[in-house]
């Protein structure tokens, strides 16, 4: 089969490295990619938001099936652009009304709210409506989260633990701290418990459950600073017992499909649940609609079944039929960014010692190569380190060896990535 996989960060990097495994997999192709998806397959010069040079490159190459990797493609319809102008393609993802789950938190609350989905309770406000908003962070109990109604990268989120705070943040997403994403702002209730990363791949009637994980969103250790898009993760968070997973299934996963359903949704791909277990019980604290960052990086590794015939039958529709099997060792990914990431850094740095690691997988994040084949920094994550081990321990073990191999001008790199759940 021929495939093109659109994206060019870690997870990208991540998915490329596990389908170019697959004997099914005969060219891959990868829009726009970076200098690691290289390794697996060819990048092509087209943007993931060019969706008409998508469809023109999949019919002069004979494309088999299309695999989404990041949001905002998904969010601004791409799967919708394929199915009218190439509807002999599959695209892996859901239609940009599916994909509304993740592109809009406000949508995604009144979604979970619908359905009876376990989630903090909320209210939302527009620009409009900031004197109301005010009035309602005066009476709300506090530590209370504020979060971007749109797409932010991941960064959308502040928890507010004064109603000085608290209001000084409502005010300034209004005003625009995340551009066009916090015109709209969630209110929502804090809850407290500990975080972890469920996702599944659906065909819209059934779904394979992947290998949870935990990852850590702040900048700083002790999960203190800035949000980030994700500096590290592990799998298979200990917390997420068989009991608890079975809980997952009946009580926020089975009610979300069957509400995509009930709403005449045919969402066909990647679902996100970001759970927060509070005692015994899950509550979704957000949605996404494709793999997370770098989630990808540590559940790829841990899923044993061949991807393509998996993507084949949310494809077709068949996907309870298809075989699934997660390699029983546990997996865990550091991430090392540029320093002054997620605000302002340098680029242009030259990374070297990626040839030194052992029995580590690498996946390029913001990384650019020369004619000559030297790498330099080009993002705030620069790379990712994954590790598998015979438990926790020992991956992260391995992990944080390999870290020691790799240099670049004013790397940075949480250090206790996982610790809090061993």
């Amino acid at each position: 089969m021929n495939i093109l996989l659109l994206g060019s960060g870690g997870r990208e990097h991540a998915m490329a490295w596990k389908i170019a495994q697959s004997p099914l997999c005969k060219y891959l192709y990868i829009a726009p990619g970076n200098p690691g998806t290289a390794e697996c397959g060819q990048n092509v010069p087209i943007a993931v938001r060019d969706f008409n040079a998508q469809v023109d490159f999949c019919r002069e190459n004979k494309v088999d099936l299309v695999v989404v990797g990041p949001e905002d493609p998904l969010v601004l319809g791409v799967v919708d652009h394929f199915a009218e102008h190439l509807p002999t393609v599959p695209v892996i993802g859901p239609p940009a009304e599916g994909a509304q789950l993740e592109g809009s938190k406000a949508f995604a609350k009144e979604f979970m709210q619908r359905h009876a989905i376990p989630t903090a309770a909320y209210r939302s406000f527009t620009v409009a409506e900031k004197a109301e908003g005010l009035a309602y962070l005066q009476q709300h109990d506090l530590p209370l989260v504020l979060k971007a109604d749109g797409l932010a990268a991941g960064k959308g989120v502040l928890i507010c633990q004064t109603l000085e705070e608290a209001t000084e943040g409502f005010i300034a997403m209004l005003d625009g701290m995340f551009g066009d994403a916090s015109s709209r702002v969630v209110v929502e209730a804090f809850l407290e418990g500990i975080e972890l990363t469920v996702i599944v791949l659906t065909d819209g009637q059934s779904w394979k459950v992947l290998p949870p994980s935990k990852d850590y969103k702040r900048i700083g250790e002790g999960d203190t600073g800035l949000n980030t898009g994700g500096m590290g993760a592990v799998s298979p968070p200990p917390f997420a017992t068989p009991a608890f997973m079975t809980t997952v299934e009946e009580q926020v996963i089975a009610p979300t499909i069957k509400g995509l359903r009930t709403d005449g949704i045919a969402y066909k791909g990647f679902l996100y649940f970001g759970l927060i277990k509070v005692g015994d019980a899950p509550f979704v604290i957000e949605y996404n609609c494709r793999m997370g960052d770098p989630e990808t990086q540590v559940i790829m590794p841990r899923i044993f079944s061949d991807i393509i015939p998996l993507y084949l039958s949310v494809a077709r529709g068949d996907l309870a039929e298809a075989e699934f099997e997660t390699d029983p060792r546990a997996a865990a990914t550091v991430v090392l960014a540029s320093s002054g990431y997620p605000g302002s850094f340098e680029k242009g740095l030259e990374i070297t010692g990626c040839e030194h690691l052992e029995d580590c997988m690498l996946f390029h994040a913001g990384t650019v190569s020369d004619d000559q084949g030297i790498l330099y920094t080009n993002g705030g994550r620069v790379l990712a380190l994954s590790c598998y081990g015979t438990d926790l321990p020992e991956a992260l073990r391995n992990c944080y060896t390999n870290t020691a191999r790799i240099y670049f001008g004013n790397r940075y790199f949480r250090r206790d990535i996982g610790w809090d759940v061993v």
